[in-house]
């Protein structure tokens, strides 16, 4: 069912951990872009309802008309940094007796297996009650539960101020019944929150399923307390400065929840909307990313764009994601130390952003993963920071301070401070000292950012079978235009898409969203002709309908929201299913196994499939505002307000420089030029050119192709020549940039070995404790990169393939695979196998032989 607007206010509210953006749509459509402080204790309470108050011109303490609100649609960071900062609700664990620190123990794997110290995550539960009962993976009641002790161990919780209780029964996700019986008791006693796994997820893994339930606890009431706090205020008219000012907390009136049932929402992990009472803990941790890949998707298919990297850099990090026509999902995943087992975005976070830190460590250069941060920041902000990536792209022109607004320096009035980065650069030109020149410098470790960005989009798409070459890359964030066009080049993608309102797209995405239900159910069971999977998928379809129907004047059926069913198959013995659509046996497994050879690249034939669960997505479309089509206002091109010198593509270049607003159109510019916004920089780099869309889109295409080809038809055969003789001559001195690309590229070779080897292994050893090493060496066997894996594998495996290279080293062909366990030529011990295969490179720089890389 596809909502209607009711012409008045909606409020599209993302609250971060540093700014809160909004984007309120008026009664006449028109939308207005607001932001503030996140924290601002002195001047108001919550930033989402400050935000609505300042465009709506109400001061603090008079009413907020609902009336004049249609829809209040938010994303917010205030569990993500409960959790981060474990500052949840306190909370107890209930468990099966015998298991009490089985999610202390988890998986066995390191959090850092390089640490010499290991400081493991602290646990989100301070006490653990043991319960007598059990029951069989079959279903047979083992032990009874002890009732009596039951009630008597979570009275004490309770009268030692514990209302927070997580309930994790063994095999509890497919026999509930004493969770259920537990759940009971604690209502009686009290307890306000009363977190159950069999509801939680119903999926099996104590552990998983243990750690989500105790989020779920730990979490929820701080959500409950933000909603209502969020309601009052709407309701009440806020706290007047005089209650601010001794900390006084408004008394929520009877029947309050039901008014603003509707009308208060909040973004899931998932990347669907949930009435603000049915927002849960489990489903909040991404909740303001999520607006963005929602954002990001939906402005872009606005656009005609079906297939899309989304890239959102910031200042700390950067964010990527995959749209293939459907969003990508995880279902278990790990945060803060954390494991999550619900659907949450599938989104790669790198530490790479304008924050990061620059640093020559005396052979390579260096990026991240630490920040500058807001304080002090990077130097260019003048507070006595770190050289950044900001100051990389100050430094090359690509940041001009004079298009910059003027907030920084101890009293917040002052430009952008280039002399300040000049000076630093300079400094670091003779600590290298190598005699490049400061903007060379610069561009060397904005090379290194690109390529670690590009890097984490590879993980999301090339090393999953994906061929992104015809995907468009949507940037947003504040800095994400800075750099969009050289990571779509790393990556050989043709075209950039850049929204009007790409510094707030995660805002604006909480407006695109649709309501969503995801449920789930596990099986484990075989899939075979004849087995009932309609009847569980029926079930699931009834509970979400009946979700959805909550809070709704009028019940909502299944013909009237779009129902999307799907399977979670893997091979028997695996432990990574892969989620393909519902249908018959046939048809399922030939999606899994076409699905199964585009990620990891081999089938298993005849391998006995199994269904790990089921599960259903159910949609309420709702309506989104249009984008309108503009038409040009002048015939004239728009012209540009200054040109500036930037340094890319190793030279200086005059740049023209163009303000967004003045934009028409059918308006163009061939790189490099520069497009200053509100919210950001776009850098248009050589090569490519800029052109603004019918509804006000800009649009970055790769070009210049022919002028390309033309440079390198005219290139002599003594010049080519030339350029080989020296690429084969060996540098006595590495150079430092490219050091450090390879170095990531080749490293991220061997992280996505791991990967794989981890999700197709049948050993509990390999998936679960990560007892295993990836590695690549050269053709003498000397260590080119490693995955962060086991250190003894690591040491050995060098040994391992310098044996086999003087044993066989003229015999290797493309395909072969060596297994050796040998003591005596690098093995550890004989349960640890070692596998060698070669990888032949035809060479280009006249090598008469192929070169293998072991």
């Amino acid at each position: 069912m596809t909502t209607t607007s009711t012409g008045r206010w909606q409020f599209w509210i993302d609250r971060g951990g540093t700014f809160t953006d909004i984007v309120a749509k008026r009664p006449d459509g028109q939308l207005i872009i607001h932001k503030l402080l996140s924290e601002n204790p002195e001047r108001y309470q919550d930033a989402g309802v400050q935000g609505i108050r300042e465009i709506l011109d109400i001061p603090v303490g008079k009413p907020i008309p609902s009336d004049a609100i249609e829809a209040i649609k938010m994303g917010t960071t205030v569990a993500t940094n409960a959790l981060l900062e474990r500052k949840g609700d306190r909370t107890v664990l209930v468990i099966t007796k015998g298991f009490q620190d089985a999610l202390r123990i988890g998986y066995q794997n390191r959090p850092n297996i390089f640490a010499r110290e290991i400081v493991l995550p602290e646990m989100l539960y301070e006490r653990v009650i043991e319960i007598e009962e059990r029951y069989s993976a079959q279903g047979e009641e083992l032990i009874p539960i002890n009732l009596a002790g039951t009630r008597q161990s979570l009275q004490a919780a309770y009268d030692d101020g514990i209302r927070s209780c997580a309930i994790v029964l063994m095999h509890g996700y497919r026999y509930p019944t004493h969770e259920q019986q537990i759940a009971t008791i604690a209502l009686e006693i009290g307890f306000t929150q009363i977190s159950v796994s069999h509801q939680v997820t119903p999926l099996m893994k104590l552990v998983s399923r243990g750690d989500t339930t105790v989020v779920d606890a730990y979490l929820s009431p701080i959500l409950r307390r933000y909603v209502d706090q969020v309601e009052q205020q709407l309701q009440l008219g806020g706290l007047t400065n005089e209650a601010l000012e001794n900390n006084l907390q408004p008394t929520r009136p009877e029947g309050l929840g039901g008014k603003t049932s509707g009308l208060l929402m909040f973004m899931q992990s998932n990347g669907g909307l949930a009435d603000a009472q049915q927002f849960q803990g489990k489903d909040s941790i991404l909740s303001g990313p999520a607006g963005g890949i929602v954002g990001a998707v939906q402005t872009s298919r606005i656009a005609g764009f079906e297939t899309i990297i989304t890239f959102d850099m910031g200042g700390t990090s950067t964010d990527v994601a995959h749209y293939n026509g459907e969003y990508e999902r995880t279902f278990e995943t790990e945060i803060a130390g954390v494991r999550l087992r619900t659907p949450m975005m599938a989104i790669n976070t790198v530490a790479a952003g304008g924050g990061s830190i620059v640093q020559f460590d005396g052979a390579r250069y260096r990026v991240g993963p630490e920040s500058a941060g807001a304080n002090p920041g990077p130097a260019s902000y003048g507070k006595g920071g770190p050289l950044t990536v900001t100051d990389c792209n100050v430094m090359v022109g690509k940041l001009q301070p004079g298009f910059f607004p003027k907030v920084f320096g101890a009293d917040g009035n002052l430009p952008l401070d280039a002399e300040v980065v000049r000076q630093r650069f300079e400094g670091l030109v003779e600590e290298i000292g190598d005699n490049r020149k400061p903007e060379e410098v610069a561009a060397g470790f904005l090379a290194i950012a690109v390529e670690k960005m590009a890097n984490a989009i590879k993980q999301i798409s090339l090393q999953r079978g994906y061929d992104v070459s015809e995907y468009t890359l949507c940037c947003f964030g504040g800095a994400g235009g800075q750099h969009g066009c050289l990571i779509a080049e790393a990556l050989g993608i043709k075209r950039v898409f850049i929204h009007p309102f790409a510094g707030v797209l995660s805002a604006y995405g909480m407006g695109l969203a649709d309501i969503r239900v995801l449920k789930e159910q596990s099986v484990e069971a075989e899939l075979v002709e004849g087995f009932e999977l309609e009847g569980i998928l029926a079930k699931l379809v009834a509970q979400g309908i009946k979700e959805l129907n909550h809070n709704h004047a009028q019940d909502r059926n299944s013909n009237e929201v779009e129902v999307i069913r799907r399977v979670h198959l893997r091979y028997e013995g695996t432990d990574s299913p892969l989620v393909v659509g519902f249908g018959g046996v046939d048809q399922i497994t030939e999606e899994f196994e076409g699905l199964h050879r585009q990620r990891y690249g081999f089938t298993v034939p005849g391998k006995t499939l199994m269904v790990e669960a089921v599960s259903v997505e159910l949609v309420e479309r709702m309506a989104i505002p249009t984008e309108p089509i503009r038409s040009r206002e002048t015939g004239e091109m728009c012209a540009p307000v200054a040109t500036v010198q930037m340094y890319t593509a190793n030279r200086w270049w005059d740049t023209p420089v163009f303000r967004r607003e003045d934009w028409q159109p059918g308006d163009s510019v061939f790189g490099p030029a520069l497009i200053i916004e509100a919210t950001g920089t776009n850098v248009i780099e050589p090569g490519w050119k800029a052109e603004v869309s019918e509804r006000n889109h800009l649009i970055l295409v790769k070009s210049g192709l022919e002028e390309q080809q033309d440079n390198l038809e005219s290139l002599t055969n003594s010049t080519i020549d030339q350029l080989q003789a020296n690429t084969v001559q060996a540098s006595p001195h590495p150079d430092p940039v490219m050091l450090e690309i390879f170095n990531n590229l080749f490293r991220s070779i061997a992280e996505q070995m791991g990967t794989t080897l981890q999700n197709t292994s049948y050993s509990v050893n390999i998936k679960e404790r990560l007892d295993f090493s990836c590695a690549i060496f050269d053709q003498q066997g000397q260590l080119v990169a490693n995955a962060p894996h086991i250190p003894v594998h690591l040491g050995s495996m060098s040994e391992s393939v310098r044996s086999l290279i003087d044993a066989h080293g003229d015999s290797l062909k493309p395909g072969d695979v060596y297994i050796l366990n040998n003591p005596y030529n690098g093995g550890t011990h004989l349960p640890d196998v070692t596998l060698v295969t070669p990888v032949f490179l035809n060479s280009s720089l006249g090598l008469k032989e192929p070169s293998p890389l072991s």
